[in-house]
């Protein structure tokens, strides 16, 4: 049952930050309920409890918002007409219509729990990727799923993953209609979009189409997206649009060396299948939120990688702006609950100087080059 007097999208970032939700695919996939490379949400009818599941505890770690797992959901994306039954003969189903609306009751279902806000989510459609169809043909696209979300009624409408402004101006135009709350990300650093867009022109092209949240996701690691929406603040700012609200969801993982490379995280020889020792440690998300904070983002969340656990960090940093702590504080009080330990080495530990200034080991040895030049020495 929808809460008609629960505040919405736009009253609560008046009143101060939002937590986001993290990762869906990636995580799913690791958890061995999705496919790498289809990388789309079937899981929403095959595993509905796993997806559930992990909905609650992006709940419980502090999120705000309970995105749908309805990334790359649209009927041209799973590839289907929509009176083709689902298939199942190779482990998945692609009954787009069916995903969309289950995972609208999925993530109601949890958000009613805790009072969190639910975002009806689009992603690209690959036909416009592919250059294989015009603006009619991809709003229609939009406008079969966002008609889904608001039969469901979901609290806002949330376009993300979005590689070139022209798209993302077409997800605005189409999610405006609806008369929800929109917001709306690219996966762009700071060289721009996939056409050339600099990220600053796609955000004021973003806000001009009707976003009210505008900013990035996926692709890059906190600190590369993090110039990249300074550039976009300012200008909003320049054009006269400070009232809109800027918002990152950028990847769990560190990839600072592909900063430059408008493929991301993508580019890096571990994606998908070692990137775990490259993972933010919740002390990197701590200072990550702290900094978005600080430069005025108000809608902090996470996109591939960012476990609960990240997002736990986000909330517990922002605690003091938001007037509480996550639901589950009663198990979490970071370093002070090394206090308890029966081990010294540990309760040496309970206090920030220590975490703020430790160096984590990157776990990232190139070991064939070491075994190259090993193989190169004559032995001794």
């Amino acid at each position: 049952m929808i809460t008609m007097s629960k505040k919405g999208l736009l009253e609560r970032l008046e009143e101060g930050p939002i937590v986001g939700d993290g990762s869906f695919v990636i995580t799913l996939e690791r958890r061995g309920y999705v496919m790498a490379g289809n990388w789309t949400p079937e899981a929403c009818i095959e595993y509905p409890e796993a997806v559930k599941q992990l909905h609650r505890e992006f709940l419980r770690a502090g999120a705000d918002v309970m995105q749908t797992f309805t990334f790359y959901a649209s009927e041209d994306a799973m590839g289907i007409k929509a009176d083709e039954k689902p298939d199942s003969s190779n482990g998945t189903t692609s009954d787009w219509e069916r995903i969309n609306y289950v995972a609208c009751d999925l993530a109601r279902e949890v958000a009613d729990e805790g009072g969190a806000l639910v975002a009806g989510s689009l992603s690209p459609i690959t036909s416009y990727k592919e250059k294989t169809a015009g603006k009619e043909f991809v709003q229609n696209e939009f406008k079969k799923q966002c008609d889904i979300f608001v039969e469901k009624g979901v609290d806002f409408m949330l376009g993300e993953f979005f590689a070139e402004a022209e798209e993302a101006e077409w997800a605005i135009e189409v999610m405006a209609k609806t008369g929800l709350p929109v917001a709306c990300m690219m996966r762009i650093g700071k060289m721009g979009d996939e056409s050339g867009v600099q990220p600053g022109d796609a955000a004021v092209r973003m806000a001009k189409a009707g976003a009210n949240v505008v900013g990035v996701n996926c692709c890059y690691d906190p600190d590369t997206a993090l110039k990249t929406i300074e550039l976009m603040k300012e200008a909003l700012n320049e054009a006269g649009l400070e009232n809109v609200y800027l918002m990152m969801q950028p990847v769990g993982y560190h990839a600072q060396e592909i900063a430059d490379d408008p493929r991301g995280y993508f580019a890096l020889p571990e994606f998908p299948f070692a990137m775990e020792p490259r993972a933010l440690t919740r002390i990197d998300v701590h200072k990550f939120a702290r900094k978005a904070y600080d430069l005025g983002v108000r809608y902090i969340g996470g996109c591939c990688g960012f476990e609960p656990y990240h997002i736990r960090a986000i909330a517990e940093e922002l605690s003091t702006e938001r007037a509480r702590r996550p639901p589950g504080k009663d198990k979490h009080e970071g370093y002070r609950s090394l206090r308890r330990s029966s081990f010294q080495s540990q309760r040496e530990r309970a206090n920030p100087q220590y975490w703020n200034s430790l160096v984590p080991a990157a776990g990232r040895a190139n070991i064939h080059k070491l075994a190259e030049e090993q193989a190169e020495s004559p032995a001794e």
